[in-house]
């Protein structure tokens, strides 16, 4: 802390020349760095508001003074206070030495660390950093060793330097001499620098604030949370936000799984894309390596580490700007296919839930589970921003595993890739460690497995994602599972599963099936014609029925008149994989492939054509054949899909099925113990076909009515 002066003060040509990095007070070199404690939780909240002379200090904290009032905050001026404790008061100071004068402003941070302990009240201490002669080499850092032991939080006007110019030449009455906008620039740029650094090293809370239209609203907001935010008020909003996110009313739930979310639901980190972003729009400012380099400094992983995160993120953007960065990271988040396939059927049990638990940015999360319509279910549990109210750390996720099991009596099955999910993992009823792509995934996750399950009993099994990734440690420690294997779905379903069953879609009387049925069902129509029916037929219910049952998503096309537009296509078409029920359903089938041009496509005479690989990935496979009479085949492919991949969606598509085979004892009860099953077909009828020779439609479309 130091006494207001002139901008260009001369009163500081004794002051020995420190370049900037070195400390002002030699003492602070030698100061010792604290253990990781939280910044809340010191008895007093001591809050610096710091800027170059010409930021607003002054005038900002007069309006937080009639914004706040004096009941919870006092607020002082650095020049005031020091003129308050030396004899002679401010002119006395300016003619002392500069190792009396660091004494004096010592006494001063000491006194209002004082009065703040006495009266309970957050104060807020408008500072100076250095001053910096326009000309001279390196500025002259004004702080002592004290005001690091006493501030708790700091907050720097980044003001734009154009206009702190503008301010200093107009300010008549403080007589401030001008500074060129490179120099006002590299001043500012140095103590950011200089004070983040600082910060870090002695566990104080940095922030930016910018010149927003409601900079007064913005600064009051921080204040506010910084005098109510501790670490116990911290947890108890997280666990607030996960007690309304498993919404058990009724009593049925009995088991939650909770699933970290950065490296485990998805591939990616929405962190590291985050700030990717946000250093291609601001090169200058930010690096992508942001918060590689926020949790190696000495705050670690500490829950004052997440809330400096959280203070970063409001540094680069209002919450209007911030939502709209959340979505272009989140439109950049692929979900694995095998965690949505598993969420899609969680989502229909009342007896099992899932909760998303992220230490990262929950509006990225809140976007990419909406996404994937898994939003009304599934809710995210994470902060990201002040009005979030928490942060998640590990010992946080913890916390939230153990009220599951305790204070809910649930039982928990968690999902994390890194240390951070440790905590959770050891006190979950069931762990699984998602395992990715050797050159993503954490560096550090083997060791911290080993030793925990060496030491601490911990048994888990590993989730390799995608498939191909290589495993963590010896399988036999760490034995592998699949999300879509049956065994695990029974053993999280139970007896109590509960589903829709068999779903029938069927166009017979609307007036384009009874077009499109009449070409198939004309007797003067074969080969190549009677294909292109059935191709038409394909394209119809695949336009019309199917992307009601599976969903679009945008997707971006160069429009004819040279710019960029939205399309659509099927959702996760990519993700979708197109059976062809031989010889018989290829023609309809290359109508579906038609309208879903992404589509994997198979050709399969029998059930075992289809194999693991046409499946693992994949979100929907679609069975198409022209003819269902009773239904046997689709009840073997049905099967046998199942055996391989539990969870995936199965729409069954036909061109007719006869219509005891959707009724009674039919299709609807054989098949009545699978989920996530559709069947669409263009018309209902009540014959049975049992066609051969020139009734046999597979002889139709080939032209092999002749053979016997």
């Amino acid at each position: 802390m130091t006494e207001g002066v002139n901008m260009m003060s001369h009163n500081y040509k004794n002051i020995s020349r420190i370049v900037p990095g070195s400390m002002a007070d030699p003492k602070l070199s030698q100061h010792e760095i604290p253990e990781h404690q939280s910044a809340s939780d010191h008895k007093s909240i001591i809050v610096g508001l710091y800027g170059i002379p010409g930021s607003g200090k002054s005038f900002l904290l007069n309006q937080l003074k009639q914004e706040l009032g004096q009941t919870h905050f006092a607020f002082y001026e650095g020049s005031e206070m020091i003129g308050s404790v030396v004899p002679g008061g401010l002119d006395a100071f300016h003619s002392m030495e500069e190792q009396e004068k660091a004494h004096w402003r010592r006494c001063a941070i000491d006194t209002i660390g004082k009065n703040s302990a006495d009266s309970g009240q957050v104060a807020v201490v408008a500072a100076h950093f250095m001053f910096w002669s326009e000309g001279q080499a390196a500025g002259c850092p004004v702080y002592t060793e004290n005001d690091f032991k006493i501030f708790t939080h700091i907050l720097y006007l980044d003001i734009p330097v154009k206009i702190v110019a503008q301010r200093c030449q107009d300010d008549t009455e403080r007589g401030r001499s001008s500074a060129s906008t490179s120099h006002l620039k590299e001043w500012q740029h140095q103590e950011k620098t200089e004070l983040r650094h600082l910060c870090r090293r002695h566990n104080i809370l940095f922030s930016l604030v910018s010149l927003y239209a409601s900079l007064l609203n913005k600064v009051s907001m921080v204040l506010q949370d910084f005098r109510n935010h501790t670490e116990n008020y911290n947890l108890s909003q997280a666990e607030r936000r996960l007690d309304d996110a498993i919404n058990d009313s009724r009593g049925q739930l009995e088991t939650v799984l909770v699933l970290d979310a950065d490296r485990t639901l998805a591939g990616a980190d929405a962190g590291a894309l985050y700030w990717e972003h946000i250093s291609n729009l601001r090169p200058l400012e930010y690096s992508p390596s942001v918060l590689k380099e926020l949790f190696s400094s000495p705050l670690g992983y500490s829950y004052t580490a997440f809330r400096q995160a959280v203070l970063l993120y409001e540094e680069t953007a209002n919450d209007q700007e911030f939502d709209a960065l959340c979505q272009d990271v989140a439109s950049k988040v692929t979900m694995h296919p095998e965690f949505v396939s598993l969420l899609q059927l969680v989502a229909e049990q009342k007896h099992v839930s899932a909760v998303v638990v992220t230490c990262g940015l929950r509006r990225v999360w809140d976007k990419v589970l909406e996404r994937e319509g898994l939003s009304e279910k599934v809710k995210a549990v994470g902060g990201g921003r002040i009005a979030d109210g928490f942060v998640v750390s590990d010992a946080v996720k913890g916390a939230l595993i153990a009220r599951l099991r305790e204070v809910h009596h649930k039982r928990v099955w968690a999902f994390g890739d890194s240390p951070l999910d440790m905590d959770m993992l050891r006190k979950a009823d069931r762990a699984f460690i998602v395992v990715g792509q050797e050159e993503t995934r954490s560096k550090t996750m083997d060791a911290a497995l080993a030793d925990t399950i060496d030491y601490e009993g911990l048994q888990a099994h590993q989730v390799l994602l995608p498939s191909y990734a290589s495993p963590r440690l010896d399988i036999t420690k760490l034995p592998i599972i699949k999300l879509t294997e049956s065994e695990f779905v029974n053993s999280l379903l139970g007896n109590r599963y509960t589903h829709d069953g068999l779903q029938f879609l069927c166009a017979t009387d609307r007036n384009a099936a009874k077009l499109l049925a009449t070409s198939m069902r004309n007797s003067a129509v074969a080969g190549p014609d009677l294909r292109e029916a059935h191709r038409r037929v394909g394209w119809y219910l695949a336009v019309e029925f199917l992307t009601d049952v599976v969903g679009l998503e945008q997707s971006p096309i160069q429009h004819v008149l040279g710019r960029q537009t939205r399309g659509y296509q099927l959702f996760h078409e990519q993700q979708t994989t197109i059976v062809a029920l031989m010889r018989g359903g290829e023609p309809m089938a290359f109508g579906v492939s038609d309208a879903f041009p992404l589509a994997m496509f198979v050709h399969a005479g029998e059930a075992d054509d289809v194999k693991l690989h046409h499946l693992e990935g994949q979100l929907t496979v679609i069975l198409v054949d022209s003819v269902i009479n009773t239904g046997k085949t689709v009840v073997e492919f049905v099967k046998h899909i199942r055996k391989l991949h539990a969870t995936i969606r199965i729409v069954v598509v036909a061109g007719v099925v006869q219509a005891q085979c959707v009724s009674g004892s039919g299709l609807s009860q054989t098949l009545a113990r699978y989920a996530k099953l559709h069947l669409v077909a263009l018309r209902l009828s009540d014959t049975k076909f049992t066609g051969s020779g020139t009734t046999d439609t597979g002889n139709r479309l080939f032209n092999t009515t002749h053979l016997l």
